[in-house]
């Protein structure tokens, strides 16, 4: 990362990685188009050029520039007022001071944490964020539409026929037909007569193990299409949804095309409402390339009844130097299902355990931090979500319940620390077993 104290903000993020290849997901400043430099602010109010080139470099991948220039294959030291400069423009006041604290029980020189937190405490916080645009887009003829590809969609199902049966109204509704639908159905009682009311080409796969990442790994191991698009059974989709992938996929060159949820009744964040590189992988809402898991694998099975394992597979698309973008015309909303999926099978929230004893986070969490950023950053990662995760969600909008939470989660704080201690230890019998990862042959 172009700035050291992200390691304590975002210490599993993907652009802290480097790719195989020794790239970061920053674009060299020099070589940045000047269109795009005359969009981003410069801030001289920093030490070094270093940091005011790195803060560019932030600047661009967060306004979502995407293209093919060369990038950094790593990055000086900066000063520690530099640090303390650039999170206070990125991040709230409260993280910043959560920043301080860290260095200081960490045995950093005090003095000169308080000097340089001092020293920049003028620096204002930027919330707003000006969209790189793409003014082509809205004219873009798309040759890989006009090819008609055959779009394989996987849409693995346990218990939701009555919300299935939304999504698949909304699949009858796609402006691009040319796609088959494969369906996995984890249900009990099973419904085969179900799908006979839709005029879609379903393709029903019945799995009696109750297993999402199966599920998926099946699917895509029997799709025909060269391109797999990636749905839920809780989803609703416009009727531009595969086509939007499509259209996003051939515009910027990419293989990995990430779509955008949002909850039912609000809109698309804003911080997610223009293109980028995508920091994430949903596999609820994405549309890929077959290839993709030619190259780096299926779902890794480790994360069975548990959590993150579309995050895993991002890593490792992130790793390989596949280009990936965030697709906001590519959305859905997330209807949030109370019943079925995979609460049925274990686990619903990465770091709220769903009995009191039980591990915190899910050991899937901790497998895969530890896998790809290592340790440290694992048990930073902890320090940043495990706090938050002891207050129920309702506290949090209530500054009565918060100061009740708080003292709540001082009570439990010997409860939690066995909740990690486990979560620790389970994770590292999955890191001695190793990965679970099945090959895709490239026979299509």
């Amino acid at each position: 990362m172009p700035f050291h104290f992200l390691t304590y903000l975002q210490p599993t993020h993907y652009f802290r990685l480097v790719s195989h290849a020794g790239y970061s997901a920053f674009p060299r400043v020099d070589a940045l188009p000047a269109s795009v430099i005359h969009q981003l602010q410069v801030d001289r109010g920093y030490a070094s050029q270093y940091a005011q080139d790195y803060d560019l470099s932030w600047q661009a991948v967060q306004s979502g520039f995407i293209g093919d220039v060369p990038h950094y294959t790593g990055f000086e030291s900066v000063s520690v007022s530099d640090n303390y400069h650039f999170i206070r423009k990125q991040f709230h006041p409260a993280w910043v001071l959560y920043v301080l604290l860290m260095r200081l029980v960490s045995f950093h020189n005090p003095i000169r944490e308080i000097r340089a937190w001092l020293q920049t405490s003028s620096v204002k916080r930027v919330t707003a964020i000006t969209p790189i645009p793409y003014p082509d887009w809205e004219t873009f003829s798309s040759e890989l539409l006009a090819q008609k590809p055959l779009v394989s969609v996987v849409i693995p199902t346990l218990n939701r026929y009555s919300y299935l049966k939304a999504v698949l109204l909304d699949f009858e509704k796609q402006d691009y037909p040319h796609f088959e639908l494969l369906i996995v159905d984890q249900s009990e009682p099973f419904q085969p007569e179900f799908y006979k009311s839709f005029n879609l080409p379903i393709r029903v796969i019945r799995q009696e193990e109750k297993a999402l990442w199966l599920a998926r790994n099946t699917a895509i191991q029997a799709a025909n299409g060269n391109l797999i698009a990636l749905s839920e059974d809780d989803v609703r989709i416009p009727s531009d949804w595969l086509s939007s992938h499509l259209r996003g996929l051939d515009f910027f060159g990419a293989q990995v095309s990430a779509g955008v949820f949002y909850p039912e009744g609000q809109g698309i964040p804003k911080d997610r409402s223009f293109f980028a590189m995508a920091t994430q992988f949903a596999t609820g809402n994405a549309l890929l390339y077959r290839s993709v898991f030619e190259q780096v694998g299926l779902f890794d099975r480790q994360f069975e009844k548990q959590r993150m394992g579309d995050g895993e597979f991002g890593a490792r698309v992130y790793l390989a130097g596949i280009r990936s973008i965030s697709n906001p015309y590519a959305s859905c909303i997330d209807v949030k299902a109370g019943t079925g999926g995979l609460r049925e099978m274990g686990s619903w929230d990465a770091f709220r355990p769903s009995t009191f004893f039980a591990p915190r986070p899910i050991p899937s969490v901790l497998y895969y931090f530890r896998k790809y950023y290592g340790n440290s950053a694992a048990r930073w990662a902890l320090w940043r979500t495990i706090p938050t995760s002891i207050l129920p969600y309702q506290f949090k909008t209530n500054r009565l319940l918060l100061v009740v939470g708080i003292f709540i989660s001082l009570l439990l704080l010997p409860v939690v620390l066995v909740q990690v201690f486990s979560s620790w230890q389970l994770a590292s019998r999955k890191l001695a077993d190793g990965s679970l990862i099945g090959e895709l042959k490239s026979d299509k």
